[in-house]
């Protein structure tokens, strides 16, 4: 009886584990993540973290292929590596052209050598794709860009196919809340928030 009882009672758990695990997997297939280049990422890290259906921002590094990149490297301008963000986002609440939508507004697309005052081959902006579809998207939301009469120069971000992404150091994560006065100094100082609040009337 016992024995019968203790074999009963390892199928449950086994089901139950098997639900839960199938749970998770659900919840996890659930979510999609994309990669944006656009200047320095402390920068471009806010925006995306007030988003409703954004789950998490990590800034980093991608477009390179040096294992392991430090951010001493990367700002060495020797690698193809790029100041990066990687979004975590639930497409049922936000999609992926909306994170497009928000990108733009973050960037100058029509500078090629950087970002405002950031110059530098790690301070260009791109839109790292994932998919065919991705690409698509990304690529008909930049000709409505450059057909929407915002910019008198040509719309010059890349889009480029996804590599690796690299995590920062932790003291990058989440910079203008560790440090806001100097991220704000920093901010206005590079001449981000005067182009945002020029072109598109905003922050």
């Amino acid at each position: 009886m016992k024995r019968t009882l203790r074999t009963i009672g390892y199928a449950a758990l086994a089901a139950i584990t098997v639900m839960a695990a199938h749970g998770q997997n659900s919840s996890a297939a659930a979510t999609k993540t994309v990669i944006f280049a656009g200047g320095c990422f402390w920068c471009i890290q806010p925006a995306f973290d007030k988003a409703n259906g954004v789950i998490k921002t990590v800034v980093g590094y991608s477009g390179g292929t040096e294992p392991n990149p430090t951010y001493e490297l990367v700002a060495s301008e020797k690698t193809n590596y790029r100041e990066s963000i990687e979004i975590t986002y639930d497409p049922s609440k936000i999609s992926y052209e909306q994170l497009l939508g928000i990108y733009w507004k973050q960037i100058d697309p029509t500078q090629a050598d950087g970002q405002f005052t950031d110059i530098g081959p790690s301070y260009r902006a791109a839109i790292f794709y994932g998919g065919d579809e991705e690409k698509r998207i990304a690529e008909m939301s930049k000709e409505k860009l450059a057909q929407s009469g915002k910019f008198k120069k040509p719309i010059v971000t890349e889009i480029l196919p996804a590599m690796r992404f690299y995590p920062a150091e932790a003291y990058h994560q989440k910079y203008y809340q560790q440090n806001p006065e100097h991220f704000e100094a920093f901010e206005h100082g590079s001449g981000r928030v005067l182009f945002q609040k020029k072109t598109w009337g905003e922050r």
